[in-house]
């Protein structure tokens, strides 16, 4: 692989436009797998408290039911996120510089989608204080020390590994967290095959396009969580900034040389969305069944205090005793290594937020930094407390952040029609096949959640 054009320079902005870092996009796949990366950090935040806590809690409480749902939520955002990465590369912006073109409601520097934003990421933060219990759990029963106790620690462990540290950082430690979970999901999709609770016949009944009588607020969370999540549609356009798709574009011409790259890099980037799809499709399928097939068999939900010895169910029913440790180890790489990889891309966004607002020229990547590394602490001492304030309910923590994730997804779908519409730079048009998908994604989208979620909370506060 061909050294990336900043590497002779000792310091480098990966969110400004310089053409020295202009580069051809690479031919052939094997040459486009090496160039690909985005999509493996968000997968690695992606594969966390959605798919090991709220699928596989969703298919211990409903069976086989949902499975349509939770493929067709892992397939149909994917359509969304690679639109939002091909406006990176033609207009070289930001998520949050994206969506403050939307029309609406605004003050001086930020519009009412930048404040919906706002008001997600901290409710999600519940999904994060949720990992920090999952995790701390497994850590109890290794070592019999107080769950608050490895809260403390594994919050210091991610400040160790984040402050201060660039994409290349994290792209790394998502290769590992991605490869290590990979093997896990594998393992997983051996075990339902040998369960004795298991039928072809009854997983067919997942795709009946049912929706259960109960569980439908969990079932509403894992379509906001599961596959990409709308708090990772907004992170992946900055991980495909600090990657330098729109960089090796280089500032736009009028010409065909532009055109090229542009049309090359949205190449690349088109399958760093569809290889990450894979990815975490299968592993969020292979939990769902494993709740549906084993602990809805069992009549088992996971929950509270119990959760982690509840899920280890899905090992020990099928492999005996001994798998309880194997699954220990699983869940401290998802649930830590997607608590590093969630809190790397907030705080990004949260310092580019920090921009906006006017607290830094776009140009000043010291003031950037400083704000990130703020936010690492910010992000991550704020789950902390919330683990103290409201104690060992991890599943209604991850369903709260998820409900509040399925709330944005219309309005960012939407946004992200109008921005292809009205901003996108007419030589970077997409295929007519991707904009009908566009269109199918949004529709869907709109046409479940905001019923749905009505519904819902019509039955928790009316």
């Amino acid at each position: 692989m061909s050294a990336a054009p900043h590497a002779s320079r000792t310091h480098f902005d990966p969110y400004r436009l310089d053409p020295r870092d202009i580069l051809e996009p690479p031919v052939g796949l094997a040459n486009i797998l090496r160039k690909i990366g985005p999509g493996i950090v968000l997968a690695a935040s992606i594969v966390g408290s959605g798919e090991l806590i709220a699928t596989t809690a969703l298919g211990a409480k409903v069976g086989y039911t949902m499975l349509w749902l939770v493929i067709v939520s892992c397939l149909i955002k994917s359509v969304v996120q690679a639109f939002l990465g091909r406006y990176v590369i033609a207009r070289a912006e930001t998520g949050l510089d994206a969506v403050n073109h939307i029309p609406g409601p605004r003050t001086k520097h930020f519009n009412w989608v930048i404040v919906a934003w706002a008001i997600m990421v901290f409710l999600t933060l519940f999904q994060i204080a949720a990992m920090f219990i999952g995790v701390s759990q497994v850590m109890f029963r290794l070592t019999d020390i107080a769950v608050g106790a490895w809260v403390i620690i594994f919050w210091v462990l991610t400040l160790v590994l984040l402050l201060g540290g660039g994409y290349a950082r994290m792209e790394r430690l998502a290769m590992v967290k991605v490869g290590l979970f990979t093997l896990i999901t594998l393992l997983a999709a051996v075990l339902l095959m040998t369960s004795p609770s298991f039928s072809v016949a009854e997983m067919a009944s997942g795709f009946r396009f049912e929706l259960p009588s109960q569980g439908m607020a969990i079932a509403i969370a894992v379509f906001g969580i599961t596959g990409v999540g709308a708090t990772e549609l907004y992170i992946y356009t900055y991980w495909c900034v600090e990657k330098g798709y729109a960089r090796y574009t280089g500032p736009y011409e009028d010409g065909e040389a532009w055109r090229r790259r542009a049309r090359g890099w949205a190449h690349v980037m088109n399958v760093d969305v569809v290889f990450s799809m894979i990815i975490y499709t299968v592993a969020t399928v292979a939990f769902y069944l494993l709740g549906a097939g084993i602990l809805h068999a069992m009549g088992q939900v996971p929950n509270g205090a119990e959760m982690i010895d509840v899920l280890s169910n899905i090992y020990t029913q099928t492999l005996g005793g001994w798998a309880r440790y194997l699954f220990y180890v699983g869940a401290i790489i998802i649930l830590f290594g997607t608590i590093v990889a969630a809190t790397a891309g907030h705080s990004r966004m949260c310092s580019d937020l920090m921009r906006i607002l006017g607290q830094y020229d776009k140009d000043d990547l010291r003031a950037r930094n400083r704000w990130r590394d703020v936010f690492v602490v910010v992000l991550t001492v704020i789950p902390v407390v919330m683990f103290w304030i409201f104690g060992q309910a991890p599943v209604q923590m991850v369903t709260w952040g998820g409900m509040a994730q399925a709330a944005m997804l219309p309005i960012i779908s939407c946004a992200t029609l109008y921005l292809y519409y009205r901003h996108m730079r007419r030589t970077l048009v997409a295929p007519g096949w991707m904009v009908a998908l566009l269109w199918i994604a949004a529709i869907f989208i709109i046409g479940f959640v905001i019923p749905s979620l009505a519904g819902e909370l019509k039955k928790m506060f009316g």
